[in-house]
């Protein structure tokens, strides 16, 4: 039977990992100093970052599984629950891993933005691969760290510990910036199955019975996380995902506004509206008349 464990503090996480706890909200936790352990189903109760040094088994995460190797970042969030697969052998983790409470930047400037860092929600398998340069500077970045939880805690000792995490969230955000660039065929890969794969929604009955396609439903479609495929198409489009899915139902409902054997109401029907006014008001936003006056006009 496969091993659970449940982490809700950073002392419990340090204690697992043979490291002192230095803070009870954050930890650099160095995993070479951890016994060998076998595979186990991890719950975090925190955030963390994965900083690996060796392979040393792969990561599942819902349905994917994630190869594990030197010089990548993995982010997980506060009640994900991560598996380590291998063959149920021991093998002896190394790296670091920055692990930090939400209670520490509750009420603070990182807390109110921490929700812009969305890569703590993409899936595993999108997890951000690091150049030497890249991993030096992240590594410097743990070493600023870990300094501040070394020295004795000081009226300064809070807000220069969350200024260290946030300097290094965002390097993460300009190197997954850099990851999008230099992945640019694979991503335009992508952009093109999510064009297919809104032709193929309204080539279909799916509006009629699921309603108008979701930014989750075709972030699902495609294996990505709803937030890395959001990303994704930000960057490569200048639009949201959102916003992409409406300009194409704006396109299709261009060409059925044209058939004068349909009623306004049937063509938003048609394009997955459960409300025609719905229809109506987004037509407008968007083009800047009504359906009915777009049809008029032309």
């Amino acid at each position: 039977m496969e091993n659970y464990l449940n982490f809700e503090t950073i002392s419990q996480y340090n204690k697992f990992n043979n490291n002192e706890t230095l803070h009870p909200l954050v930890s650099v936790v160095d995993l070479s100093k951890a016994s060998p352990r076998q595979h186990a189903r991890i719950r975090y109760g925190f955030y963390a970052a994965f900083l690996k040094e060796v392979k040393c088994g792969d990561l599942r995460y819902g349905c994917n599984t994630y190869d594990y190797e030197e010089g990548t970042l993995v982010f997980i969030a506060p009640g994900q629950v991560v598996s380590i697969v291998n063959d149920g052998s021991y093998y002896q983790p190394k790296g670091k891993v920055l692990v930090f409470h939400p209670d520490l930047i509750r009420g603070t400037a990182l807390g109110r933005h921490m929700d812009e860092y969305s890569f703590f929600s993409y899936e595993l398998h999108e997890a951000l691969h690091l150049s030497e340069a890249e991993r030096n500077t992240i590594l410097d970045c743990l070493l600023n760290i870990q300094f501040e939880l070394q020295h004795a805690i000081d009226k300064h000792s809070k807000r220069l510990i969350i200024s260290n995490i946030e300097l290094f969230l965002n390097y993460c955000t300009r190197f997954y910036d850099r990851q999008f660039i230099t992945r640019d065929t694979a991503n335009k890969g992508i952009l093109e199955r999510f064009e297919t794969l809104l032709n193929s929604y309204y080539h279909s009955d799916q509006p009629q019975t699921v309603g108008l396609p979701s930014v989750s439903y075709c972030a699902g479609q495609l294996n990505l996380s709803a937030n890395y495929f959001g990303d994704l198409i930000k960057r490569e489009t200048g639009k949201s995902a959102q916003e992409y899915i409406q300009a194409k139902v704006i396109d299709m409902a261009k060409e059925k506004i044209f058939d004068p054997g349909k009623s306004m109401s049937e063509v938003a029907y048609e394009l997955g509206f459960k409300y025609p006014q719905h229809f109506t008001r987004l037509f407008k936003q968007r083009v800047g008349v009504t359906p009915n006056e777009y049809r008029g006009m032309n």
